[in-house]
């Protein structure tokens, strides 16, 4: 269950950008890593958007072709007229060693097998091409019933330790803190409804904002981070031939 899109709408319009960004912090690291990846975008590179659905990235890439790529079966509510190609992420329309950089925000979950999906990645990349991943671990279902995968931090690099990957950044987003953070948010979606509505609108400014507002600072206390949103992670292509010398290490 997630929030009613038209409360998120509102949201998006009446609040400052700083105070959203404080609000979803989660989101704020994947549009920092987007825009990262259109800075480093050079004019004659390719960007894939795998898992692009409304293609809502494409603002930010001024150079460089960006490709929306995905299945269009995600979302019934979205439009996916933007999309470039659409197609199975585990069997990429792209030949080998064509892309530069491929984008994955939120999408491997909803794959029915994130290795082979991972393996096609390295085989469009090219050499040095930078994978840019970002998995939920612990989320709420979400897009059901196509959500099949939760990742630790260990389970990626198993998924990636056999493949033409060394990875760069694997990093937590947020810990105990922004987890019952997002479970504060998460209550007022059993208030969506007839009735409910009211208590919604009288319990959104406590649970919406003000316990998010106090409890994602705190997560400065938590500095194991085994509670954990999700990872973010950017790998980078190698040649098979260091993928060996890369296990070694």
């Amino acid at each position: 269950m997630v929030l009613h899109p038209g409360f998120k709408s509102i949201a998006a319009k009446v609040l400052p950008h700083f105070l959203l960004a404080w609000l979803d912090p989660f989101q704020e690291i994947i549009d920092a890593d987007v825009k990262a990846a259109a800075a480093a975008a050079g004019e004659n590179h390719i960007i894939l958007d795998a898992g692009a659905g409304e293609a809502r990235h494409r603002k930010h890439f001024i150079q460089g072709k960006y490709l929306a790529l995905d299945a269009g079966t995600g979302d019934p509510a979205w439009d996916y007229s933007g999309l470039d190609i659409q197609g199975d992420l585990e069997r990429l329309p792209l030949r080998s060693k064509s892309v530069d950089c491929v984008l994955c925000m939120v999408v491997l979950e909803h794959t029915r097998n994130p290795h082979q999906v991972l393996k096609e990645f390295g085989r469009v990349l090219k050499s040095g091409g930078v994978l840019r991943l970002v998995v939920p671990f612990l989320w709420e279902e979400h897009q059901v019933p196509r959500d099949y995968f939760r990742f630790t931090r260990y389970g990626v690099g198993l998924l990636l330790e056999s493949l033409p990957f060394r990875i760069d950044l694997l990093r937590p987003m947020g810990g105990f803190f922004w987890v019952c953070a997002r479970r504060s948010v998460n209550l007022l979606t059993f208030l969506q409804g007839g009735w409910r509505w009211l208590f919604f609108i009288l319990l959104a400014p406590i649970f919406g904002l003000l316990i998010p507002l106090v409890l994602y600072p705190l997560d400065r206390l938590d500095g194991e981070k085994r509670y954990s949103l999700g990872f973010q992670i950017r790998a980078i292509k190698i040649e098979a031939a260091n993928c060996t010398d890369s296990a070694k290490s």
